[in-house]
């Protein structure tokens, strides 16, 4: 079963792709689209899509997990490289290339980082230095602004800033801010929403933030490796203009299309004239919620077989692991009392580890994203109650039941094949069904560093606030989680039959 998991996880590719990665935002999501789209027919590239934040990103594309993904030169110099305040690509370039590692194809936008209030907003916080004189108001700003070196520690030097701002996800800040949760947000220059919110960007009078111009980081060998592709994505270079950028984020946040439908659009023949239009507030009210149509034609969509495969396979493969080794630990645990305690509490430990940072840990210590990172931490988190379930069935058999035994004559390992765990496996079977439906549940974060599940549609949900495509993600989930938990009860059913019979 582990290895037809396995198999069905990540399933073998007929060539090698030049293989794309992207951050998981709605910017980040089409440029990863449109360079894979650029670099030749279907199947030259792979879109690796919303694998996480910079640091997730960047470390896969070290590991040679991605070949190449974009991202702007503030971030590069200030987040990444610890660059000087003013470094240009060609200092970006020699400090990548002891890396193995390059950036180029500037793409022909810049998408820098801004503070922004609604325009009911007083006339007089127009500039960022006016944030100085407003201490009470609330700040809502995204977790990878709060934590980046030219993020929100280095805004507040500079601008002697007084609040304690709190962070949210950066698809949900703009409903935030409309809804009055918040007074003032962090926001990418070509946001969509900009317009659609009627919002107020704060002038940076003081120059904190450095240039964001879009780009291409690669690895080194992809020149030599994908030179027609590579030869392709050059053909992108000063093509695609801030108008250009917003107008394909407005197709995706309010229009709702697809990623590779409004890439496909542009490279056919730029963004259509609509879709400018529609990042205006005049008709954003068109672009009404989604309705239950679109719903279940999500649910039905052509990827959910496959997202359903992936979803399975990652807990079938993680679960099967972790009982294979979870039992024999919990016999461990349930026989030798001291070193019992030492093995729960590690297992207990990984518990505590939150699930994003553990995958991010993963990555350079496996040298790779997807499928492996996914399975090894979903295996570390399905141990627990596989483990203590074990030792404490092993622990309520009757010692009358062992003493009889052994008096039949049965040796230990006898006595633990024939009598113990036969009279254990029901606690057992049941820390096995916890450990699956827990799985079922946070296989769903897997899609953050690009192993697929329906944490795919949940990921890009987030990143677009799109609630339908939230609900895409979640109900399937849940429906296999409840459908995992009926079998399991089917099983436990079969085996009280069967040991009745007997």
């Amino acid at each position: 079963m582990l290895a037809t998991a396995l198999v069905g996880a990540e399933p073998v590719q007929a060539a090698d792709p030049l293989r794309v990665g992207s951050k998981r935002f709605t910017e980040s999501y089409i440029l990863g689209e449109l360079l894979t789209q650029a670099a030749g027919p279907r199947g030259t590239a792979q879109h690796q899509q919303g694998l996480g934040n910079t640091a997730i990103v960047f470390e896969a594309l070290k590991a040679g997990s991605i070949d190449l993904y974009p991202d702007y030169t503030g971030t590069l110099a200030a987040e990444i490289l610890k660059l000087p305040p003013g470094a240009g690509l060609d200092a970006i370039q020699r400090a990548l290339a002891p890396l193995g590692l390059g950036a180029a194809i500037p793409l022909g936008f810049e998408n820098t980082y801004a503070l922004a209030v609604s325009d009911t907003r007083p006339p007089n916080l127009r500039r960022l230095s006016d944030l100085s004189a407003q201490p009470r108001l609330r700040l809502g700003l995204s977790h990878e602004f709060l934590g980046r070196a030219d993020g929100w520690s280095g805004l507040a030097s500079r601008y002697r800033l007084p609040q304690q701002p709190v962070g949210l996800d950066h698809g949900i800040a703009y409903e935030a801010l409309a809804a009055g949760q918040v007074d003032a947000i962090d926001i990418y220059s070509t946001d969509a929403k900009i317009l659609k919110y009627r919002l107020r960007v704060l002038e940076d009078d003081r120059r904190y933030f450095p240039r964001y111009d879009a780009v291409v980081v690669y690895r080194l060998d992809v020149p030599q490796r994908f030179p027609q592709a590579w030869q392709a994505l050059q053909r992108l270079s000063g093509r695609i203009s801030a108008a250009d950028m917003v107008a394909m984020n407005a197709a995706a946040e309010i229009d709702r299309k697809p990623f590779d439908v409004v890439a496909r659009e542009f490279l056919a023949h730029g963004p259509s004239p609509g879709t400018a239009a529609a990042a205006a507030p005049a008709s954003a009210a068109a672009a009404a919620g989604p309705g239950d149509r679109r719903l279940l034609g999500a649910l039905l969509g052509p990827d959910t077989d496959r997202l359903a495969r992936r979803h399975v396979g990652l807990v079938a493969g993680a679960v099967g692991a972790a009982t294979l080794a979870g039992v024999p630990l919990g016999i461990l645990a349930a026989r030798r009392r001291r070193t019992g305690q030492v093995v729960l509490g590690a297992v207990s430990v990984l518990q505590t580890v939150p699930s994003l940072a553990l995958l991010a840990m993963l990555i350079p210590l496996l040298g790779r994203i997807g499928v492996w990172p996914a399975l090894v931490a979903l295996f570390l988190y399905a141990l627990l109650p596989i483990v203590r379930n074990t030792a404490t069935g092993l622990e309520q058999v009757p010692p009358g039941m062992r003493d009889a035994a052994r008096a039949l004559g049965l040796r230990g390992g006898q006595v633990l094949r024939y009598v113990e765990l036969p009279l254990a496996l029901p606690v057992l079977l049941a820390g096995v069904k916890t450990a699956a439906i827990i799985s079922v549940g946070t296989a769903t974060i897997a899609a953050f560093v690009g192993a697929g599940g329906f944490g795919e549609r949940i990921a890009t949900g987030l990143a677009l606030n799109d609630t339908t495509l939230l609900l895409a993600g979640a109900i399937p989930a849940a429906v296999l989680a409840l459908a995992v938990q009926a079998a399991f009860e089917t099983l436990e059913w079969a085996l009280r039959r069967h040991r009745d019979a007997r």
